[in-house]
């Protein structure tokens, strides 16, 4: 027996709801310009954060950071940038470093529950690299580990 041509709409449609879905996932994760980088002798991908809404923003309301995947918030200059964990929704480690792309300082697995805390390095640094907890611990990024990209992006203030 022949499928009818109803039952082909309808698997079309439910198709076309299941990547339409997928899409969405996919699409509501990533949000800003993407790069592929090494860290720690692994490929990463890396979200940039050169606006004031997504520096603001960051990985917040993120159910999920996959192991491959970092944001790179890009600042005009070298400060002590502080970070907290407002609106997080899972565990981080976060990454200070420096204009030359070397790690300068690390704080591992930070708890949401941290917040309102806030945490800063001990020096100046002109990058700050968010990953999903444990990957510093996983793939030996210590002080002084390079994140290699073909170019680091920068902003004016």
């Amino acid at each position: 027996m022949e499928p009818s041509p109803r039952s082909h709409f309808y698997a079309i449609a439910a198709l076309l709801v299941f990547a339409g879905l997928s899409f969405y996932k996919t699409s509501s994760f990533i949000s800003g310009p993407m790069a592929i980088a090494e860290f720690g002798g692994v490929s990463l991908n890396i979200e940039y954060a050169t606006t004031s809404a997504a520096l603001e923003l960051g990985l917040g309301g993120r159910t999920r950071i996959p192991d491959d995947y970092g944001m790179l918030f890009v600042f005009p200059r070298d400060d002590k940038y502080g970070f907290w964990m407002k609106d997080m929704l899972v565990p981080i480690d976060i990454f200070w470093i420096n204009a030359q792309g070397h790690v300068v300082f690390i704080a591992q697995n930070v708890a949401t529950s941290t917040y309102p805390s806030i945490f800063y390095p001990t020096i100046p640094a002109r990058y700050v690299l968010e990953t999903t907890a444990g990957f510093a611990r996983v793939h030996g990024i210590a002080t002084g580990t390079p994140l290699q990209l073909k170019y680091f992006p920068s902003v004016t203030e």
